[in-house]
């Protein structure tokens, strides 16, 4: 007894062996499994926030960028420049920021991780608009890696909608179906898959035509599979920048509780910030006063592109603040419990 009472002091525990005390000793040691859990997912929490951090501080160079080709796009539409001198200057200018817009999205990392280079995405974009009086415009948004969309979400123009796992037996099966504003998939649901559930609440979308005119964009499965295509009707010479944005939220999973049950694992991503993704490929020539005009409506869909992209890492970086505060708040009071026994 004397011997025992002496561990119990040396220790500080009460309870030091299944001896001392059977049930409590399997309850203190299941609650210490838990607070071990839960100070890791704290740690886990901070690194996400660090990661968020780092893409979104990224991403303010590139929307600098985008503003300063901006003003140079304004300043070459204005009729008082010459074309063979001034404005292939001011084009100079504009290359350059396109070329470091892609450098940045090349090489921005968090720990090795790519964040803007579109391996946090899971999807991209392309834009085209034929000429002539049967001109047809045409965005079309591609799923890549749909399974990583699972504790994500899906944005196109006003419209999210959060990406769930299916339940039961649906959970390992190729269905993606929604319940209420939930989309719900198993993790061999195929991009196609998605895009079939994606039609079934977003048929069309608000666009506007170079007079100012809205018009209404058609959404549709595009020709190849798992794409997305946005159309406006033949002859509407659209407003590029009225064009919805979109975010395929479905980067890196970050585990945030300490169990592997989905309500403790959510996905972190970024759409693609290369020149060509942001639409800035396309349409960015402003060597004559009539280009210069047209060029502005791609560098305003790109400025609203980049800006909502940082949006979801604000909301995540919000959600991820609480998050933190819970587990903090659960670990000391689980630590209290314990104590006790």
């Amino acid at each position: 007894a004397l011997s025992g009472n002496l561990e119990k002091l040396s220790s500080g525990y009460k309870i030091n062996r299944a001896g001392d005390d059977a049930a409590g000793l399997a309850i203190s040691e299941k609650m210490r499994a838990q607070i071990t859990g839960l100070d890791a997912a704290q740690k886990n929490v901070k690194d996400g926030i660090s990661l968020v951090k780092t893409a979104e501080g990224a991403m303010q160079e590139i929307q600098d960028m985008v503003k300063r080709m901006k003003y140079l796009a304004t300043q070459s539409a204005n009729g008082t420049y010459d074309e063979n001198v001034d404005r292939v200057q001011l084009q100079k200018e504009v290359d350059s920021l396109m070329g470091e817009i892609d450098r940045i999205a090349d090489s921005a990392n968090f720990n090795g991780i790519k964040l803007l280079n579109g391996e946090m995405a899971s999807a991209e974009a392309t834009f085209a608009q034929s000429s002539g009086a049967t001109s047809q415009a045409q965005m079309t948004v591609t799923i890549s890696r749909p399974e990583n969309l699972i504790g994500g979400s899906i944005q196109i123009g006003n419209k999210t909608y959060r990406v769930e796992l299916a339940a039961g037996t649906k959970a390992t099966g190729s269905t993606a179906t929604f319940d209420g504003t939930v989309l719900k998939m198993g993790t061999a649901a195929t991009a196609s898959a998605v895009v079939t559930a994606i039609l079934t609440k977003v048929s069309t979308l608000k666009g506007a035509d170079l007079d100012g005119k809205e018009v209404t964009l058609t959404v549709a499965a595009g020709s190849a599979a798992g794409s997305i295509k946005i159309t406006a009707s033949a002859g509407t010479k659209l407003d590029v920048s009225t064009l919805p944005t979109f975010s395929f939220n479905g980067g890196r999973k970050l585990q945030i509780g300490d169990t592997a049950h989905n309500f403790n694992q959510i996905r972190v991503g970024a759409n693609d910030m290369h020149a060509s993704n942001l639409f800035l490929g396309h349409g960015v020539d402003i060597t004559t006063a009539d280009n210069a005009g047209e060029a502005l409506n791609y560098i305003q869909y790109a400025s609203n592109l980049v800006s909502s992209t940082r949006g979801d890492l604000g909301a995540t970086q919000n959600r991820l603040d609480h998050t933190l505060n819970n587990l903090s708040v659960m670990a000391e009071n689980i630590q209290d419990a314990e104590s006790t026994i």
